[in-house]
C-alpha cells in the first residue's frame, strides 16, 4: 500500500508540501482575507496549513484512515476516492471533522492543498497545474449561431437564449443546474456529430443569456410541470422535427419524465446520470449568506467530474458554475434533489414509442451507477450503459469521451 510517505520520510514530505502551498499560484490568489488553519490526518500522521496568520489549534480536519488516503492518492483515484465530497458523501471512514462552517466556508482552499499534496506524493515537479488533470487533444471552435425565442410555457412568455450548430436531423441538449447551453459546445465541435446532427442548446429562464423577469433575485423555482412545458415550448419555437433529447442531471431527470409525457414528440431520448429519485444532494449552504456561492457551489460540483477529464472542460465547468445568478443552483437543486420523484411512475415509460437510452459515469457519486441501472431495470426497453472515465457532467468535461458513447445511439436512431 502506497500513500503518504511514511517514517523518516515524512517530516521532510510535509516540509516540501507547506512549501509548495506557500508558492502556488492559485493559492495565493485565493489565500486573499482567508483566516483559518486546518489540519490532513492520516492514522497518526497530521500536516497543518494555516492562512492569514491563524493561530491556535486547526478548526477543522480531513480525517481518514491511510488505506482510504492510498487510494485517493493513486494515479487514477477508484470511484468515491477521488475528490473531499466524494468521499464524505460515499466513503465510510473518511470524515470533516471540527467547524463545519469553517471547512464550507474555506472548502477551496483544503481541496488545493490536497491537490498539491497529491502532486507531490505522485512525483509531480514544479509549479503545479492549477488544474492538475490531463490535457484535452485539440478541438475545433464550434460554429455557433445564437438568437433569442420566445417560448410559451407555465402560463407566461419566456425570452430564451438558445444556440445552433450543425446540419440534418435535431438533437436537442439540456444543461445541469445552475448552467447554462454552453455545456454543449464540446459536442457542437466535433464533426462527428455535427456533419449529420443540428445541435440545439438553451439556456433556462434566469440561467445564462436567458434574463430574468423583474421579480425578486433568487424568485426562481423549477417543477417538473414547468421543466417539460419550456422544453416543448423550445421545441415549438425553435422549430425542431423529432429532436433527439439529450440531457444530464437534472436534465437527465426531466428526461424520463418527458419520455413519460411525450414521446411521440422526439426520436429518442437519452437520459444521462439520471435516476427515479436522488435524495440528501440539497446544501443549505448554496444560498447561505455566510458562504461566498461563487466558490463554494463550484466546489461543490467540482469533484462530481472523473479524475481523467481533461483540464480545459473541468476549468471552463468551475467557472460556469461561479458565475451562476444568485440562487439559481440553489433553486435548481430543489427539484433534482426535491420536488422531483418519479419513483412512482418510471414504470409506465413506454418505449415502444419513443427509445429510451440512460447513460451514468462511473465516477458519479451523486446519481450513481447504479441508481441509474436500478431506474432503467423498471423501464420495460430501457437501455443502460455505465460510462467509464466520465463522470456527473459527461458532454461537458469529456466531450470525445462522451461521444464514443453518444455515436452509436446516434447512428441507430439514424
Amino acid at each position: 500500500m502506497a500513500g503518504w510517505p511514511q517514517g523518516n520520510a515524512w517530516d521532510g514530505f510535509l516540509a516540501r508540501w507547506q512549501a509548495a502551498c506557500a508558492d502556488d499560484a492559485v493559492l495565493g490568489e485565493w489565500r486573499q482575507g482567508a483566516v483559518t488553519r486546518f489540519a490532513i490526518v492520516s492514522g497518526d500522521q497530521r500536516a497543518e496549513f494555516g492562512f492569514g496568520g491563524a493561530a491556535g489549534p486547526a478548526t477543522f480536519a480531513l480525517e481518514a484512515s491511510p488505506a482510504i488516503w492510498a487510494k485517493h492518492l493513486e494515479p487514477i483515484p477508484p470511484r468515491h476516492h477521488h475528490a473531499i465530497f466524494a468521499m464524505r458523501h460515499r466513503v465510510p471512514g473518511f470524515a470533516i471533522t471540527g467547524e463545519e462552517m469553517d471547512f464550507l466556508r474555506h472548502c477551496h482552499l483544503a481541496r488545493r492543498v490536497l491537490e498539491i499534496g497529491r502532486w507531490l506524493v505522485l512525483g509531480g515537479n514544479g509549479p503545479v497545474p492549477a488544474f492538475p488533470r490531463p490535457a484535452l487533444p485539440a478541438q475545433p471552435d464550434p460554429d455557433v449561431t445564437g438568437r433569442y425565442l420566445n417560448v410559451a410555457a407555465d402560463g407566461r412568455t419566456w425570452r430564451i437564449y438558445a444556440e445552433q450548430a450543425g446540419q440534418g436531423r435535431d438533437l436537442l441538449v439540456l444543461h445541469t443546474a445552475g448552467a447554462d447551453g454552453r455545456q454543449a459546445h464540446g459536442l457542437m465541435a466535433d464533426e462527428r456529430i455535427v456533419k449529420d446532427w443540428r445541435i440545439t442548446s438553451f439556456d433556462m429562464p434566469w440561467h445564462g443569456k436567458s434574463p430574468p423577469p423583474a421579480e425578486v433575485p433568487g424568485a426562481w423555482r423549477l417543477t417538473t410541470d414547468r421543466y417539460v412545458e419550456i422544453i416543448m415550448g423550445v421545441v415549438q419555437a425553435a422549430g425542431l422535427n423529432k429532436p433527439v433529447l439529450l440531457g444530464a442531471s437534472m436534465s437527465g431527470e426531466i428526461c424520463l419524465e418527458v419520455a413519460l409525457r411525450h414521446p411521440e414528440a422526439f426520436s429518442a431520448i437519452i437520459a444521462c446520470e439520471a435516476c427515479d429519485h436522488v435524495a440528501g444532494r440539497r446544501s443549505p449552504w448554496a444560498d447561505d449568506p455566510r458562504i461566498n456561492q461563487a466558490i463554494f457551489v463550484p466546489e461543490w460540483i467540482h469533484g462530481l467530474m472523473a479524475p481523467q477529464s481533461p483540464a480545459e472542460p473541468a476549468a471552463a465547468i468551475w467557472w460556469h458554475y461561479s458565475q451562476g445568478g444568485y440562487a439559481t443552483f440553489d433553486r435548481d437543486i430543489g427539484f433534482y434533489s426535491g420536488e422531483w420523484d418519479a419513483r412512482d411512475r418510471v414504470h409506465r415509460i413506454d418505449t415502444t414509442r419513443c427509445p429510451l437510452f440512460m447513460l451514468t459515469g462511473e465516477y458519479d457519486y451523486s446519481c450513481s451507477a447504479e441508481m441509474s441501472e436500478a431506474t432503467a431495470a423498471k423501464i420495460k426497453g430501457a437501455r443502460f450503459t455505465r460510462m467509464n472515465g466520465i463522470g456527473h457532467f459527461p458532454f461537458t468535461e469529456n466531450p470525445p469521451l462522451f461521444a464514443e458513447y453518444l455515436l452509436p445511439i446516434l447512428r441507430e436512431v439514424q
